[in-house]
């Protein structure tokens, strides 16, 4: 069966080299241009479109599939197409091209956040079991037929990235398998059912910590932004970067946002308990343990954070 693969960053690697593992003809990648990348800001080859460099694969560099590009995928004469975090839309006319449609492998457990960032949404709502679904991709947004299903537990210290990491390897299993039971004739796809929730691309925004809120939703909120957009507060009108904080129940009271010192901990307060910094990145430094920050600090409990 010949594959188009399309998809852009590090995520979708693992679902590229697992369809070449499993025999498929992959016949061209679809990513997206190269980007600059760097302070220097150097035009750098998409993880996908380096990986199907190494591979020998012919590779479409497209920011949107229009009909130039549509054009380029029904030259490559596709059974299927399948699609891991591409992050542009498909048109109906490219949808039409494989005999089988475009298989989408998506890292939630759909209806559940459709949309650019499902498991940041994900951790940030302090889900306790996310997963990893493949689907026959429509029109709409992530709302095609199921066919393929994994779950995956949340856990406590999970972030953003090391929960993504772990589904884009379980995920290109499923995606490989998919493709395998579509071959076979195998695969039943099935309507979504359940509760629908939106997961829209995060801003720089969602990564602001509200101090006034429990400790619970801020660990979430600073787990759910690492790595991208990153966590980050005011202070003295300059952006101070946070990694994940911990929980610190039945710590002293403090107010939301001020800060103290408990033995070597550096302890925030929140709307309920305090939260204990782990590394912090004031403006125009590197990140450094919030201890060392916290020595250069003239007087810690005049410090607040905003």
């Amino acid at each position: 069966m010949r594959v188009l693969f399309a998809g852009t960053p590090g995520v979708a690697v693992p679902s590229l080299d697992a369809l070449i593992d499993a025999g498929f003809d992959v016949a061209a990648v679809l990513t997206r241009p190269d980007a600059p990348t760097g302070r220097k800001r150097v035009l750098t080859p998409s993880p996908v479109a380096a990986r199907a460099a190494e591979l020998g694969l012919e590779i479409i560099h497209a920011a949107k599939v229009d009909a130039g590009v549509t054009a380029r995928i029904a030259a490559v004469r596709p059974d299927v197409a399948a699609i891991v975090a591409y992050g542009g839309l498909v048109p109906r006319a490219a949808l039409d091209i494989p005999r089988h449609g475009w298989i989408n492998l998506h890292f939630s457990l759909l209806p559940a956040w459709r949309g650019a960032a499902p498991v940041q949404r994900a951790v940030i709502a302090g889900d306790d079991i996310t997963g990893a679904v493949t689907f026959q991709l429509e029109e709409g947004l992530d709302t095609g037929p199921v066919i393929g299903t994994l779950t995956e537990q949340v856990r406590p210290d999970d972030t953003a990235g090391t929960l993504l990491e772990r589904l884009s390897h379980s995920g290109s299993v499923l995606l490989a398998q998919t493709l395998s039971a579509i071959d076979s004739g195998a695969a039943y796809p099935q309507p979504q059912q359940g509760a629908v929730s939106l997961a829209p691309k995060l801003t720089i925004e969602d990564g602001r910590i509200n101090w006034s809120e429990p400790a619970l939703a801020i660990g979430r909120r600073a787990r759910g932004v690492t790595p991208e957009p990153g966590a980050w507060t005011m202070l003295d009108g300059q952006r101070v970067k946070l990694e994940p904080v911990l929980l610190r129940p039945g710590q002293s009271a403090l107010a939301p946002g001020q800060l103290a010192m408990d033995g070597k901990s550096v302890l925030v307060g929140t709307g309920s308990h305090p939260v204990e910094l782990v590394r912090v990145q004031p403006a125009g430094k590197k990140m450094m343990s919030a201890a060392d920050w916290a020595r250069g600090q003239a007087s810690l409990e005049s410090v607040v954070f905003e």
